[in-house]
Protein backbone atom coordinates (compact mmCIF):
# COMPACT_ATOMS: atom_id res chain seq x y z
CA UNK A 1 0.00 0.00 0.00
CA UNK A 2 1.03 4.03 -0.91
CA UNK A 3 2.62 5.67 2.33
CA UNK A 4 0.41 9.23 2.74
CA UNK A 5 0.97 12.28 4.03
CA UNK A 6 -1.96 15.00 4.84
CA UNK A 7 -0.51 17.81 2.74
CA UNK A 8 1.28 16.37 -1.05
CA UNK A 9 3.50 19.42 -1.98
CA UNK A 10 2.30 20.54 -5.14
CA UNK A 11 5.05 21.13 -6.89
CA UNK A 12 7.54 18.09 -8.06
CA UNK A 13 10.77 17.87 -10.03
CA UNK A 14 10.56 14.78 -12.60
CA UNK A 15 13.70 12.27 -12.15
CA UNK A 16 13.73 11.24 -16.14
CA UNK A 17 13.16 7.66 -15.06
CA UNK A 18 10.19 6.33 -16.64
CA UNK A 19 8.29 4.92 -13.84
CA UNK A 20 10.01 6.03 -11.12
CA UNK A 21 7.94 9.27 -10.38
CA UNK A 22 5.15 7.15 -10.49
CA UNK A 23 6.26 5.80 -7.32
CA UNK A 24 7.56 9.07 -5.86
CA UNK A 25 3.74 10.04 -6.31
CA UNK A 26 4.74 12.47 -9.38
CA UNK A 27 8.53 13.31 -8.45
CA UNK A 28 10.51 14.69 -5.93
CA UNK A 29 9.52 17.52 -3.87
CA UNK A 30 12.15 20.59 -5.28
CA UNK A 31 14.81 22.24 -3.07
CA UNK A 32 15.67 19.32 -0.78
CA UNK A 33 18.27 16.54 -0.92
CA UNK A 34 17.99 13.02 -1.46
CA UNK A 35 20.23 9.79 -0.74
CA UNK A 36 20.44 7.14 -3.68
CA UNK A 37 22.00 4.18 -1.67
CA UNK A 38 23.46 0.66 -3.29
CA UNK A 39 26.11 -1.69 -3.83
CA UNK A 40 28.20 -1.30 -6.88
CA UNK A 41 26.81 -1.82 -10.14
CA UNK A 42 23.31 -1.19 -8.64
CA UNK A 43 22.63 2.16 -10.94
CA UNK A 44 23.36 4.96 -8.95
CA UNK A 45 24.90 6.90 -11.36
CA UNK A 46 22.69 6.14 -14.20
CA UNK A 47 19.66 7.16 -11.89
CA UNK A 48 21.80 10.26 -11.27
CA UNK A 49 22.33 11.20 -15.02
CA UNK A 50 18.67 10.65 -15.72
CA UNK A 51 17.72 13.33 -13.14
CA UNK A 52 20.68 15.82 -14.61
CA UNK A 53 19.43 15.27 -17.98
CA UNK A 54 16.05 15.57 -17.35
CA UNK A 55 17.23 19.33 -15.90
CA UNK A 56 19.32 20.17 -18.52
CA UNK A 57 16.42 19.06 -21.37
CA UNK A 58 14.40 21.77 -19.48
CA UNK A 59 17.14 24.51 -19.64
CA UNK A 60 18.09 23.99 -15.91
CA UNK A 61 21.21 24.57 -14.39
CA UNK A 62 23.03 21.22 -13.60
CA UNK A 63 26.01 19.71 -11.96
CA UNK A 64 27.45 16.61 -11.54
CA UNK A 65 30.34 16.47 -9.22
CA UNK A 66 32.20 13.66 -8.69
CA UNK A 67 34.83 12.25 -6.18
CA UNK A 68 35.46 9.10 -7.46
CA UNK A 69 35.01 8.35 -11.33
CA UNK A 70 36.78 10.86 -13.69
CA UNK A 71 34.70 13.03 -16.09
CA UNK A 72 35.57 11.31 -19.37
CA UNK A 73 34.59 7.69 -17.73
CA UNK A 74 31.32 9.60 -16.98
CA UNK A 75 30.80 10.56 -20.20
CA UNK A 76 31.58 7.10 -21.47
CA UNK A 77 29.15 5.37 -19.31
CA UNK A 78 26.39 7.82 -20.75
CA UNK A 79 26.77 7.59 -23.63
CA UNK A 80 26.50 3.65 -23.54
CA UNK A 81 22.98 3.66 -22.56
CA UNK A 82 21.99 6.52 -24.64
CA UNK A 83 22.09 9.67 -22.64
CA UNK A 84 23.00 12.91 -24.06
CA UNK A 85 25.16 14.94 -21.13
CA UNK A 86 24.91 18.24 -23.43
CA UNK A 87 24.40 21.07 -20.81
CA UNK A 88 25.22 19.12 -17.97
CA UNK A 89 28.34 20.46 -16.03
CA UNK A 90 31.15 18.47 -14.17
CA UNK A 91 33.26 19.35 -10.98
CA UNK A 92 36.45 16.53 -11.42
CA UNK A 93 37.72 16.16 -7.80
CA UNK A 94 38.56 12.26 -8.59
CA UNK A 95 42.32 11.47 -8.22
CA UNK A 96 44.47 12.46 -10.64
CA UNK A 97 46.34 9.85 -12.97
CA UNK A 98 50.16 11.10 -10.84
CA UNK A 99 48.36 11.06 -7.63
CA UNK A 100 50.14 7.93 -6.04
CA UNK A 101 53.74 9.04 -7.49
CA UNK A 102 53.80 12.62 -6.01
CA UNK A 103 55.04 13.44 -2.81
CA UNK A 104 53.02 14.29 -0.42
CA UNK A 105 53.88 15.42 3.21
CA UNK A 106 51.90 15.19 5.97
CA UNK A 107 54.48 15.84 9.24
CA UNK A 108 52.05 18.27 10.78
CA UNK A 109 48.58 18.01 10.02
CA UNK A 110 46.89 14.50 9.29
CA UNK A 111 45.62 13.76 5.70
CA UNK A 112 42.21 14.75 6.26
CA UNK A 113 42.96 18.19 7.25
CA UNK A 114 45.43 18.81 4.66
CA UNK A 115 42.66 17.65 1.83
CA UNK A 116 39.41 18.54 3.19
CA UNK A 117 39.99 22.65 2.46
CA UNK A 118 40.70 22.40 -1.20
CA UNK A 119 38.31 19.85 -1.87
CA UNK A 120 35.05 22.38 0.03
CA UNK A 121 37.19 25.34 -1.26
CA UNK A 122 36.74 23.97 -4.94
CA UNK A 123 32.88 22.77 -4.59
CA UNK A 124 31.90 26.39 -3.03
CA UNK A 125 33.25 28.56 -5.63
CA UNK A 126 31.81 26.19 -8.00
CA UNK A 127 28.63 26.36 -6.75
CA UNK A 128 29.01 30.52 -6.71
CA UNK A 129 29.85 30.46 -9.93
CA UNK A 130 27.09 28.20 -11.62
CA UNK A 131 24.02 28.99 -9.06
CA UNK A 132 22.78 24.81 -10.36
CA UNK A 133 19.30 24.03 -9.46
CA UNK A 134 19.94 20.16 -9.60
CA UNK A 135 22.78 18.14 -8.17
CA UNK A 136 24.34 15.29 -8.31
CA UNK A 137 26.98 14.21 -6.08
CA UNK A 138 29.35 10.80 -5.69
CA UNK A 139 29.76 9.42 -3.48
CA UNK A 140 29.44 11.33 -0.46
CA UNK A 141 30.63 8.49 1.68
CA UNK A 142 33.99 9.71 0.28
CA UNK A 143 33.85 13.03 2.79
CA UNK A 144 33.73 10.65 5.31
CA UNK A 145 37.98 10.15 4.48
CA UNK A 146 38.29 13.77 5.03
CA UNK A 147 37.28 13.83 8.54
CA UNK A 148 38.73 12.77 11.70
CA UNK A 149 35.41 11.34 13.26
CA UNK A 150 31.77 10.33 12.41
CA UNK A 151 30.50 13.25 14.55
CA UNK A 152 32.59 15.56 12.08
CA UNK A 153 31.54 13.67 9.37
CA UNK A 154 27.18 14.16 9.93
CA UNK A 155 27.95 17.68 11.09
CA UNK A 156 29.55 18.71 7.91
CA UNK A 157 27.72 16.94 5.64
CA UNK A 158 24.68 18.04 7.19
CA UNK A 159 26.04 21.98 6.83
CA UNK A 160 27.36 21.10 2.99
CA UNK A 161 23.50 19.71 2.40
CA UNK A 162 22.01 23.23 3.80
CA UNK A 163 24.34 25.12 1.77
CA UNK A 164 23.37 23.45 -1.28
CA UNK A 165 19.48 23.80 -0.59
CA UNK A 166 19.95 27.28 0.38
CA UNK A 167 21.38 28.28 -3.13
CA UNK A 168 18.31 26.63 -4.32
CA UNK A 169 19.08 23.68 -5.55
CA UNK A 170 17.37 19.87 -5.22
CA UNK A 171 20.24 17.31 -4.67
CA UNK A 172 20.80 13.62 -5.61
CA UNK A 173 23.85 11.96 -3.63
CA UNK A 174 24.93 8.80 -3.48
CA UNK A 175 26.64 6.13 -1.05
CA UNK A 176 28.14 3.12 -0.92
CA UNK A 177 26.89 0.63 1.05
CA UNK A 178 28.70 -2.36 2.96
CA UNK A 179 29.21 -4.34 6.32
CA UNK A 180 31.89 -2.56 7.21
CA UNK A 181 30.87 0.81 6.37
CA UNK A 182 27.05 1.62 6.70
CA UNK A 183 25.61 4.92 5.99
CA UNK A 184 22.78 5.44 8.61
CA UNK A 185 23.78 8.59 9.55
CA UNK A 186 23.70 10.28 5.72
CA UNK A 187 19.68 8.67 5.95
CA UNK A 188 19.50 10.65 8.90
CA UNK A 189 20.44 13.62 7.27
CA UNK A 190 18.39 13.13 3.93
CA UNK A 191 15.25 14.03 2.93
CA UNK A 192 14.56 10.99 1.03
CA UNK A 193 15.75 7.57 0.93
CA UNK A 194 15.73 5.69 -2.61
CA UNK A 195 17.35 2.26 -2.36
CA UNK A 196 18.85 0.27 -5.45
CA UNK A 197 19.37 -3.66 -4.96
CA UNK A 198 20.74 -6.21 -7.71
CA UNK A 199 19.98 -9.19 -6.32
CA UNK A 200 20.02 -13.08 -8.26
CA UNK A 201 16.30 -12.39 -8.80
CA UNK A 202 16.78 -9.12 -10.59
CA UNK A 203 17.25 -5.52 -10.05
CA UNK A 204 14.81 -3.40 -7.74
CA UNK A 205 14.14 -0.14 -6.96
CA UNK A 206 12.82 0.84 -2.76
CA UNK A 207 11.63 4.11 -1.55
CA UNK A 208 12.73 3.60 2.07
CA UNK A 209 11.95 7.76 2.81
CA UNK A 210 10.40 10.41 1.46
CA UNK A 211 9.77 13.75 3.96
CA UNK A 212 6.59 15.60 3.64
CA UNK A 213 5.57 13.35 0.94
CA UNK A 214 3.25 10.25 0.20
CA UNK A 215 5.19 7.42 -1.72
CA UNK A 216 4.57 3.70 -3.05
CA UNK A 217 5.95 1.19 -1.08
CA UNK A 218 8.04 -1.43 -2.84
CA UNK A 219 10.44 -3.10 -3.79
CA UNK A 220 9.51 -2.30 -7.85
CA UNK A 221 11.27 -3.69 -10.39
CA UNK A 222 14.25 -1.60 -12.40
CA UNK A 223 15.48 -2.52 -15.78
CA UNK A 224 18.89 -1.11 -16.96
CA UNK A 225 19.84 -1.76 -20.56
CA UNK A 226 20.93 0.07 -23.59
CA UNK A 227 18.49 2.72 -23.03
CA UNK A 228 19.07 3.91 -19.58
CA UNK A 229 16.68 2.80 -16.52
CA UNK A 230 13.13 2.33 -16.63
CA UNK A 231 11.13 1.41 -13.39
CA UNK A 232 7.95 -0.79 -13.20
CA UNK A 233 5.87 -0.11 -10.67
CA UNK A 234 4.07 -2.58 -8.52
CA UNK A 235 0.50 -2.86 -9.12
CA UNK A 236 -1.79 -1.04 -6.86
CA UNK A 237 -5.08 -2.32 -7.60
CA UNK A 238 -7.05 -0.13 -5.32
CA UNK A 239 -5.46 3.05 -6.89
CA UNK A 240 -7.76 2.25 -10.48
CA UNK A 241 -11.16 2.60 -10.69
CA UNK A 242 -13.32 2.52 -14.24
CA UNK A 243 -17.25 2.92 -14.08
CA UNK A 244 -18.73 0.43 -16.67
CA UNK A 245 -22.01 -1.22 -17.26
CA UNK A 246 -22.19 -4.60 -16.04
CA UNK A 247 -23.59 -6.07 -19.39
CA UNK A 248 -23.56 -9.61 -20.75
CA UNK A 249 -20.73 -10.77 -22.71
CA UNK A 250 -22.09 -13.73 -24.99
CA UNK A 251 -19.92 -16.44 -26.66
CA UNK A 252 -21.59 -16.92 -29.89
CA UNK A 253 -22.52 -20.20 -29.31
CA UNK A 254 -25.84 -20.42 -28.17
CA UNK A 255 -25.46 -23.65 -26.09
CA UNK A 256 -22.68 -21.93 -24.19
CA UNK A 257 -24.81 -19.17 -23.61
CA UNK A 258 -27.68 -21.09 -22.50
CA UNK A 259 -25.02 -22.97 -19.81
CA UNK A 260 -24.06 -19.39 -18.71
CA UNK A 261 -27.89 -18.38 -18.88
CA UNK A 262 -27.03 -15.32 -21.15
CA UNK A 263 -23.22 -15.27 -20.85
CA UNK A 264 -20.51 -14.04 -18.91
CA UNK A 265 -20.96 -10.70 -16.80
CA UNK A 266 -18.60 -7.84 -18.01
CA UNK A 267 -15.71 -6.98 -15.79
CA UNK A 268 -16.00 -10.82 -13.71
CA UNK A 269 -12.81 -12.90 -13.64
CA UNK A 270 -13.61 -16.12 -15.09
CA UNK A 271 -11.50 -19.20 -14.80
CA UNK A 272 -11.63 -21.95 -17.87
CA UNK A 273 -9.68 -25.16 -16.69
CA UNK A 274 -8.86 -28.49 -18.07
CA UNK A 275 -6.31 -31.28 -18.97
CA UNK A 276 -3.85 -30.34 -22.36
CA UNK A 277 -5.39 -29.76 -25.45
CA UNK A 278 -8.94 -30.06 -24.19
CA UNK A 279 -10.08 -26.62 -25.65
CA UNK A 280 -9.21 -24.44 -22.95
CA UNK A 281 -7.92 -21.65 -25.06
CA UNK A 282 -10.64 -22.14 -28.13
CA UNK A 283 -13.70 -21.24 -25.44
CA UNK A 284 -11.68 -18.13 -24.51
CA UNK A 285 -11.18 -16.51 -27.95
CA UNK A 286 -14.61 -17.20 -28.60
CA UNK A 287 -15.48 -14.51 -26.50
CA UNK A 288 -13.36 -12.39 -27.77
CA UNK A 289 -14.55 -13.33 -31.24
CA UNK A 290 -17.70 -11.91 -30.32
CA UNK A 291 -16.91 -9.21 -28.28
CA UNK A 292 -14.56 -8.51 -31.71
CA UNK A 293 -18.20 -8.08 -33.69
CA UNK A 294 -19.01 -5.09 -31.31
CA UNK A 295 -16.10 -3.29 -32.24
CA UNK A 296 -14.27 -4.37 -28.58
CA UNK A 297 -10.54 -4.38 -28.15
CA UNK A 298 -9.66 -7.66 -26.66
CA UNK A 299 -5.73 -9.24 -25.82
CA UNK A 300 -4.49 -12.51 -25.30
CA UNK A 301 -1.05 -13.38 -23.50
CA UNK A 302 0.69 -16.23 -24.93
CA UNK A 303 3.20 -17.91 -22.29
CA UNK A 304 4.01 -21.40 -23.65
CA UNK A 305 2.59 -21.07 -27.34
CA UNK A 306 4.03 -19.23 -30.54
CA UNK A 307 2.01 -16.63 -31.82
CA UNK A 308 2.65 -18.04 -35.51
CA UNK A 309 0.86 -21.57 -33.78
CA UNK A 310 -2.38 -19.83 -31.91
CA UNK A 311 -2.88 -17.87 -34.70
CA UNK A 312 -3.17 -20.96 -37.57
CA UNK A 313 -5.39 -23.07 -34.83
CA UNK A 314 -7.75 -20.24 -34.66
CA UNK A 315 -7.91 -19.63 -38.53
CA UNK A 316 -8.31 -23.79 -38.80
CA UNK A 317 -11.53 -23.55 -36.77
CA UNK A 318 -13.31 -20.09 -38.11
CA UNK A 319 -12.04 -17.93 -35.14
CA UNK A 320 -10.78 -15.16 -37.54
CA UNK A 321 -8.14 -13.58 -35.65
CA UNK A 322 -5.60 -12.17 -38.50
CA UNK A 323 -8.32 -10.25 -39.38
CA UNK A 324 -9.53 -8.97 -35.77
CA UNK A 325 -5.63 -7.49 -35.34
CA UNK A 326 -5.63 -6.34 -38.73
CA UNK A 327 -9.18 -4.19 -37.67
CA UNK A 328 -7.29 -4.10 -33.74
CA UNK A 329 -9.99 -5.48 -31.98
CA UNK A 330 -7.25 -8.45 -30.75
CA UNK A 331 -4.14 -8.14 -29.48
CA UNK A 332 -1.69 -11.23 -29.94
CA UNK A 333 1.20 -10.82 -27.52
CA UNK A 334 3.79 -13.60 -27.12
CA UNK A 335 5.57 -13.36 -23.70
CA UNK A 336 9.04 -14.57 -22.64
CA UNK A 337 8.75 -15.05 -18.89
CA UNK A 338 12.28 -15.52 -17.93
CA UNK A 339 12.85 -12.01 -19.71
CA UNK A 340 9.47 -10.21 -17.99
CA UNK A 341 9.06 -9.36 -13.33
CA UNK A 342 5.42 -9.64 -12.66
CA UNK A 343 5.85 -5.64 -12.35
CA UNK A 344 7.12 -5.29 -15.91
CA UNK A 345 4.08 -7.82 -17.20
CA UNK A 346 1.33 -5.59 -15.51
CA UNK A 347 2.96 -2.49 -17.07
CA UNK A 348 1.98 -4.13 -20.42
CA UNK A 349 -1.17 -4.76 -19.06
CA UNK A 350 -2.32 -1.54 -17.86
CA UNK A 351 -1.40 0.25 -21.71
CA UNK A 352 -3.37 -2.12 -23.50
CA UNK A 353 -6.20 -1.41 -20.77
CA UNK A 354 -5.91 2.52 -19.84
CA UNK A 355 -4.23 2.95 -23.78
CA UNK A 356 -6.09 1.06 -25.94
CA UNK A 357 -9.29 0.21 -23.77
CA UNK A 358 -8.75 -3.56 -23.88
CA UNK A 359 -12.41 -4.97 -22.99
CA UNK A 360 -11.01 -8.82 -22.25
CA UNK A 361 -7.47 -9.94 -20.84
CA UNK A 362 -6.62 -13.43 -20.87
CA UNK A 363 -3.29 -15.53 -20.05
CA UNK A 364 -2.63 -18.41 -21.28
CA UNK A 365 -1.71 -19.87 -19.37
CA UNK A 366 -1.49 -19.15 -14.74
CA UNK A 367 1.69 -22.04 -15.39
CA UNK A 368 3.16 -19.65 -17.57
CA UNK A 369 2.50 -16.57 -15.48
CA UNK A 370 4.00 -17.97 -12.73
CA UNK A 371 7.61 -17.85 -13.83
CA UNK A 372 7.43 -13.89 -14.18
CA UNK A 373 6.80 -14.33 -10.72
CA UNK A 374 10.09 -15.61 -10.13
CA UNK A 375 9.18 -17.85 -6.37
CA UNK A 376 6.80 -15.13 -5.16
CA UNK A 377 3.17 -15.73 -3.99
CA UNK A 378 1.65 -16.94 -7.31
CA UNK A 379 -1.80 -15.94 -5.70
CA UNK A 380 -1.47 -13.03 -4.42
CA UNK A 381 -0.15 -11.06 -7.74
CA UNK A 382 -3.27 -13.40 -9.30
CA UNK A 383 -5.44 -11.60 -6.88
CA UNK A 384 -3.76 -7.63 -7.33
CA UNK A 385 -4.17 -8.06 -11.32
CA UNK A 386 -7.74 -9.44 -11.31
CA UNK A 387 -8.61 -7.05 -9.03
CA UNK A 388 -7.13 -3.99 -11.35
CA UNK A 389 -8.91 -5.53 -14.22
CA UNK A 390 -12.26 -5.86 -12.44
CA UNK A 391 -12.11 -2.57 -10.97
CA UNK A 392 -11.27 -1.30 -14.86
CA UNK A 393 -14.60 -2.89 -15.82
CA UNK A 394 -12.40 -5.57 -17.94
CA UNK A 395 -13.39 -9.13 -18.05
CA UNK A 396 -10.06 -11.56 -17.03
CA UNK A 397 -9.82 -15.18 -18.59
CA UNK A 398 -7.64 -17.14 -16.78
CA UNK A 399 -6.30 -20.10 -18.80
CA UNK A 400 -5.65 -22.99 -15.91
CA UNK A 401 -4.23 -26.55 -17.07
CA UNK A 402 -5.03 -29.76 -14.66
CA UNK A 403 -2.91 -32.27 -14.81
CA UNK A 404 -5.29 -35.19 -15.04
CA UNK A 405 -6.38 -36.43 -18.57
CA UNK A 406 -9.44 -38.51 -17.45
CA UNK A 407 -9.97 -40.35 -14.10
CA UNK A 408 -8.98 -39.66 -10.65
CA UNK A 409 -10.01 -36.94 -8.26
CA UNK A 410 -11.57 -34.32 -10.52
CA UNK A 411 -10.10 -30.71 -9.01
CA UNK A 412 -10.05 -27.66 -10.98
CA UNK A 413 -6.91 -26.15 -9.78
CA UNK A 414 -3.61 -27.61 -8.41
CA UNK A 415 -2.81 -23.66 -7.17
CA UNK A 416 -5.43 -22.82 -5.07
CA UNK A 417 -7.09 -19.90 -7.32
CA UNK A 418 -10.39 -21.03 -8.06
CA UNK A 419 -11.55 -18.46 -5.05
CA UNK A 420 -10.43 -15.30 -7.23
CA UNK A 421 -13.07 -16.49 -10.02
CA UNK A 422 -16.36 -15.45 -10.21
CA UNK A 423 -17.36 -17.94 -12.84
CA UNK A 424 -15.47 -21.08 -13.52
CA UNK A 425 -15.79 -23.64 -16.98
CA UNK A 426 -14.57 -26.70 -16.73
CA UNK A 427 -13.43 -29.01 -19.55
CA UNK A 428 -12.96 -32.57 -18.93
CA UNK A 429 -12.11 -35.45 -21.52
CA UNK A 430 -14.83 -38.52 -21.74
CA UNK A 431 -13.49 -41.90 -22.48
CA UNK A 432 -17.50 -43.78 -24.01
CA UNK A 433 -16.81 -47.37 -26.37
CA UNK A 434 -13.17 -46.66 -26.49
CA UNK A 435 -13.50 -42.94 -28.41
CA UNK A 436 -12.19 -40.11 -26.42
CA UNK A 437 -14.56 -37.28 -25.82
CA UNK A 438 -14.40 -33.96 -24.75
CA UNK A 439 -17.43 -31.99 -22.05
CA UNK A 440 -17.89 -28.82 -20.70
CA UNK A 441 -19.83 -27.63 -17.80
CA UNK A 442 -20.29 -24.43 -15.43
CA UNK A 443 -18.93 -25.34 -11.96
CA UNK A 444 -19.70 -21.60 -10.90
CA UNK A 445 -21.63 -17.83 -11.86
CA UNK A 446 -21.36 -15.20 -9.33
CA UNK A 447 -23.53 -12.92 -10.67
CA UNK A 448 -27.08 -15.68 -11.98
CA UNK A 449 -27.62 -19.10 -11.97
CA UNK A 450 -26.39 -21.60 -14.17
CA UNK A 451 -27.02 -24.54 -16.07
CA UNK A 452 -25.82 -27.71 -13.98
CA UNK A 453 -25.39 -30.34 -16.57
CA UNK A 454 -22.56 -31.50 -18.56
CA UNK A 455 -22.59 -30.63 -22.14
CA UNK A 456 -20.52 -32.40 -25.26
CA UNK A 457 -17.68 -30.12 -26.82
CA UNK A 458 -16.76 -30.38 -30.09
CA UNK A 459 -13.96 -28.40 -31.93
CA UNK A 460 -14.33 -28.72 -35.60
CA UNK A 461 -13.50 -26.44 -38.76
CA UNK A 462 -16.37 -24.91 -38.31
CA UNK A 463 -15.86 -23.70 -35.02
CA UNK A 464 -17.20 -24.85 -31.78
CA UNK A 465 -19.99 -27.13 -31.38
CA UNK A 466 -21.89 -27.88 -27.78
CA UNK A 467 -24.05 -30.33 -27.48
CA UNK A 468 -27.38 -31.08 -25.64
CA UNK A 469 -27.00 -31.69 -21.76
CA UNK A 470 -25.22 -35.28 -21.64
CA UNK A 471 -27.87 -36.35 -18.83
CA UNK A 472 -27.91 -40.12 -19.27
CA UNK A 473 -24.31 -40.72 -18.29
CA UNK A 474 -23.48 -40.77 -14.40
CA UNK A 475 -19.20 -40.71 -13.09
CA UNK A 476 -18.21 -37.95 -15.71
CA UNK A 477 -16.51 -36.45 -13.16
CA UNK A 478 -14.50 -39.48 -12.77
CA UNK A 479 -13.66 -39.41 -15.75
CA UNK A 480 -14.94 -43.17 -16.25
CA UNK A 481 -18.52 -42.50 -17.08
CA UNK A 482 -21.55 -44.80 -17.31
CA UNK A 483 -24.60 -44.96 -19.06
CA UNK A 484 -27.22 -44.93 -16.92
CA UNK A 485 -31.52 -45.30 -17.01
CA UNK A 486 -32.86 -42.53 -19.60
Amino acid sequence: MPNTDDKEPTTRLATGVAGLDEILNGGLVPGRAYLVRGGPGSGKTILGLHFLTEGAANDERCLFITLEETEQQIRQNARSVGLDLTGIMFLDLSPPADFFTQTQSYDLFAPAEVDREPTTQKIVEKIEELQPQRIYLEAMTQFRYLTPDSFQFHKQVLSFLRFLMHKGATVLFSSEVSATAPDDDLQFVSDGVIQLDRTQAGRSVTVLKLRGSGFRSGPHTLRLDYKGMEVFAKLASDEFMRPFQPDIIRSGVPELDEMLHGGMTRGMVTLISGPSGVGKTTVGVQFMKELAGRGEHSVVYLFEEWKESFVHRCEAISIPVQAMVERGTLSIVQVEPARYSSDEFNRLVRREVEERNARIVMLDSIAGYRMCIRGEDLVAHVAALTRYLKNMGVTALLINETESITGGEFRVTEIGISYLADNILFLRYLETNGELHKAIGVLKKRMSDFENSLRELEITRYGIKVGKPLTNLRGILTGTPQFGDR
